[in-house]
């Protein structure tokens, strides 16, 4: 009997899925895939804090699976290798996904496409993980936006005057290809560490929404979602969090827009993965001390809320938002280290790690990326720790030997690494 595929990649869910929905209701019956990409992986440390909560919802899709008589067809391996085998086991039609808009996964969609059409079958691909995919939201001219104030107000005008879709897959399940697979293996089998566990829960915390633009700033007070991880991976609907966020809170839709104008940035000029997006920044000479750079990654700076916030990402794979900044402006800007240098460390250690996202916002506060804050702006964490968090409570929390004889003195004077970095970035840019 011929069959079609859904690949699932960065979309670990039934509900609200475009491309399950298409793919469900074209005709065929649909075989669930996932791969394990270990061209992805073998790039990981086996204690990556992603895995676990990946293979979390992997487990999570499979049991919704079979509670409609199918299962999740789950593999580690090369996708092509992988494909070529399933096209040996089934008589495959067509294989459906969800669009990717990151380099890496733009190369390998365009390979499978390839190997498809060779053997006279299609690789359909739809838009899921944004609310309006790159191509959408264009200046009048038709060229992408480079500056995120005319992006936002174009996206949300949009967003609230045109945008409806939703996709009710689950009137299209008992479509799936019935079987009953071996369980999802488990992750030791896979390679992979799973001591770590401590990730968000999935659902939506209307309270932290509603109330973000008044205390997001404030790290003791844990009220930002923690939804990063969600969107990443697709575990929520971008579709049923913008209509949340809609309702609820203007300041956190906005946020959502930076999150797509980063995406777009990214499918646009994929150069920025590896380069400024303004090349003159590309000419800084950085100083790229490995020991400062090692006391950073540590949270050994003598600067605390720098500490604080990268010992919580290496204990939790999170940061606070306002506190990820002033880490990074203090390892550009106090210690004249490459933002390339932070950007790769936060990749390896955030569990809600995006690359356009990640590389934007780097990029913005070393002054080199699209719509960036100027680079003479140069945030002093001593003020941004008096302003966020006075009495101490997130920095006591992560750093308990605060204020005895243990903890280290700073290892930059502020007003001479300021002065040190103007002078830096001046001469690149004359």
């Amino acid at each position: 009997m011929p069959i079609n595929v859904f690949w699932f990649r960065r979309d670990l869910r039934i509900a609200d899925n475009h491309g399950f929905y298409e793919a469900l209701k074209a005709g065929n019956e649909v075989l669930p895939v996932f791969i394990f990409d270990e061209n992805i992986l073998n790039k990981l440390s086996p204690d990556d804090k992603r895995l676990p909560f990946i293979y979390y919802y992997v487990s999570e899709l499979d049991r919704e699976l079979r509670k409609y008589g199918s299962s999740l067809y789950v593999k580690r391996g090369d996708p092509l290798e992988i494909f070529t085998e399933l096209f040996e086991s089934f008589d495959i039609t067509r294989v459906y996904a969800n669009e990717d808009y990151e380099p890496y996964a733009i190369e390998r969609d365009d390979r499978l496409r390839k190997i498809l059409e060779d053997k006279g079958k299609k690789f359909l691909t739809f838009s899921d993980q944004l609310i309006f995919k790159p191509g959408e939201i264009l200046k009048p001219n038709g060229k992408p936006y480079e500056i995120f104030t005319p992006f936002s107000k174009k996206w949300i005008e949009k967003y609230n005057t045109q945008f409806t879709k939703h996709y009710p897959v689950e009137e299209y399940l008992n479509n799936l290809f019935q079987h009953r697979g071996s369980s999802v293996p488990k992750l030791e089998k896979l390679g992979f560490n799973s001591s770590f566990n401590t990730f968000p829960a999935n659902q939506l915390p209307l309270d932290k929404i509603a109330d973000y633009s008044l205390t997001r700033d404030y790290p003791a007070m844990d009220a930002t979602t923690h939804l990063g991880p969600h969107l990443r991976f697709g575990t929520i609907s971008i579709r049923r969090i913008a209509a949340t966020a809609k309702e609820y809170s203007s300041t956190w839709l906005n946020e959502l827009a930076w999150r797509e104008f980063f995406m777009h940035i990214l499918a646009f000029f994929p150069y920025v993965v590896q380069k400024s997006f303004k090349s003159k920044y590309d000419g800084i000479e950085w100083i790229n001390d490995e020991g400062m750079f090692e006391r950073w990654t540590k949270g050994l700076t003598g600067y605390p809320l720098v500490d604080a916030g990268m010992r919580e990402m290496m204990a939790t794979g999170f940061m606070h938002n306002r506190v990820r900044m002033v880490a990074a402006s203090f390892l550009i800007k106090h210690l004249l280290i490459d933002w390339r240098w932070g950007e790769a460390w936060f990749a390896a250690n955030l569990l809600d790690f995006e690359l356009s996202s990640n590389n934007g916002n780097w990029q913005w506060v070393a002054g080199c990326g699209t719509d960036a804050a100027p680079y003479f702006r140069i945030f002093n964490p001593i003020r941004q720790q008096e302003a966020f968090d006075p009495e101490f409570l997130y920095i006591r929390k992560w750093l308990p030997e605060f204020g005895t004889s243990e903890y280290p003195d700073p290892i930059v004077d502020h007003e001479s690494a300021r002065e040190r970095c103007i002078n830096a970035y001046k001469k690149a840019l004359v």
